[in-house]
């Protein structure tokens, strides 16, 4: 009976705490107590990673409301406790604070000198004009032209510093701001392997596609966000699960972080498991080989397709559809549609098409027992690692999407982005005819 109500339990408000059945109860939803967690010092750097927290703080406005399951007077449909996602109206998907924010990651773009003053502009009307609790990552201030400015040294000391792959900063941050281009976004995902806060993202990159937010007007606009007054798309990632065979080899150590791929629990004797959250997508191909990619694509344990090509498969969110697979042949998918895409590079059947498989299946990929060499894959372009013989890919929807801020809403934005970004169905337009060339045009006919 508990499963049967679990749907109906998560958006309760008197609930003391919700175990996320999709993730096979590995996450523990509280919201009686929230955590704010801050660091005792300013720098997290500074002493050992902090130690992760199954408790949840985010706001439960990111979930939408139950779709309707009932048909006509008797027919419904059975309560599913694997349920990962709700579908809801993009129109209605709107950002709410259970509690006033406090503190903020700001992600720039490294190696980037025409984001230097955008970024101390950011920083000083957060920390001065909003008391807000900036995190920034350290090698950020390591950057000569911040470290040396002098006049920007009294925002920096308020600064909280944080390590990739070190500092575990998962609880500490109520929402994201990005500096860049998309791979700002994809960074900050990569950062939060469970729930990630809202992020909003401003294009000062070259592409742009996922950060909709122009710099002229920021104070506004973040202000805007600080009060709850935004709308908000819910870009659904991919939990991949690989394993490996040892060979020989002892279990990497876990720095107890788990933030761009954490090592799971030995579960498996003599298997090497490693976990990530990916928004983009996976990537499997033949590497530096120059034989053929083959590998096998199984979905909830049947075996679909063999992929052989001269490159190798793409597995996408819908987020995705407009990055790699799109350049690979793909349809672009508005990021509201559940599913996952599966996209062949360059295959060697012309029937191969892409295909569009519902969200919540479990794909698994290996190397055909006939590929002549091994595989590799990647995560949003990261963490390259060879696939050999024996190992395993296992791809789902995550139980947790990426809340991007929209300008507007989730609909005019992302044709926005169409047709500045990608130059969707551009083209100069037909003229129309003049009255005396109708005229003579009806003459004709």
């Amino acid at each position: 009976m508990e499963q049967k109500n679990s749907l109906s339990r998560e958006l309760s408000p008197d609930l003391t705490a919700y175990r996320c059945t999709a993730c096979h109860g590995d996450e523990d939803w509280s919201h009686s107590h929230p955590i704010r967690g801050r660091a005792k010092s300013r720098s997290l750097s500074a002493s050992p990673a902090l130690g992760s927290t199954k408790e949840f703080r985010r706001t439960r406005s990111l979930h939408g409301p139950c779709p309707v399951t009932t048909f006509g007077p008797k027919a419904c449909v059975l309560q599913n406790p694997q349920t990962i996602m709700h579908i809801q109206d993009p129109a209605s998907q709107r950002l709410t604070w259970n509690k006033a924010p406090k503190s903020v990651l700001v992600i720039k773009k490294i190696r980037d000198d025409r984001l230097l003053q955008p970024f101390k502009e950011l920083c000083v009307h957060l920390v001065e004009e909003n008391n807000m609790i900036v995190y920034v990552e350290k090698k950020v201030l390591e950057d000569p032209a911040i470290a040396r400015d002098e006049n920007f040294g009294a925002v920096k000391k308020k600064f909280c510093t944080f390590r990739e792959d070190y500092d575990d900063i998962s609880n500490q941050i109520d929402f994201i701001i990005c500096l860049g281009g998309d791979g700002t976004l994809l960074y900050a995902s990569s950062l939060f392997q469970g729930s990630v806060p809202p992020v909003m993202a401003f294009h000062l990159g070259s592409l742009g596609f996922l950060t909709p937010f122009n710099f002229e007007n920021f104070q506004s606009q973040v202000t805007q966000v600080i009060e709850g007054n935004a709308a908000i798309v819910l870009r659904s990632r991919l939990k991949v699960r690989v394993v490996k065979e040892l060979r020989g080899q002892k279990p990497a150590a876990s720095n107890g972080v788990g933030e761009n791929g954490s090592l799971a629990p030995d579960t498996e004797l003599g298997k090497q498991v490693m976990q990530y959250q990916v928004l983009n997508e996976v990537v499997i191909d033949r590497g530096p080989s120059s034989y053929l990619s083959n590998v096998d694509v199984y979905l909830d344990g049947h075996l679909i397709t063999t992929v052989q090509g001269d490159a190798g498969v793409i597995v996408s969110t819908p987020t995705g559809s407009t990055a790699y697979a799109a350049a690979a042949g793909a349809s672009m998918i508005h990021p509201n549609v559940p599913a996952i895409m599966i996209t062949p590079i360059c295959p060697h059947s012309l029937s191969f098409r892409p295909i569009v498989v519902p969200a919540g299946v479990e794909l698994k990929i290996t190397l055909s027992p006939e590929a002549r060499n091994t595989a590799w894959v990647s995560f949003d372009g990261r963490k390259r690692q060879e696939i050999r013989h024996g190992d395993s890919i296992s791809i789902t929807t995550s139980c947790y999407p990426l809340p991007s801020i929209c300008v507007q809403d989730p609909v005019s934005d992302w044709f926005e982005s169409l047709a500045q970004c990608l130059h969707w169905n551009v083209r100069k337009k037909q003229t129309h005819f003049t009255e005396e060339e109708e005229e003579e045009e009806q003459g004709q006919s």
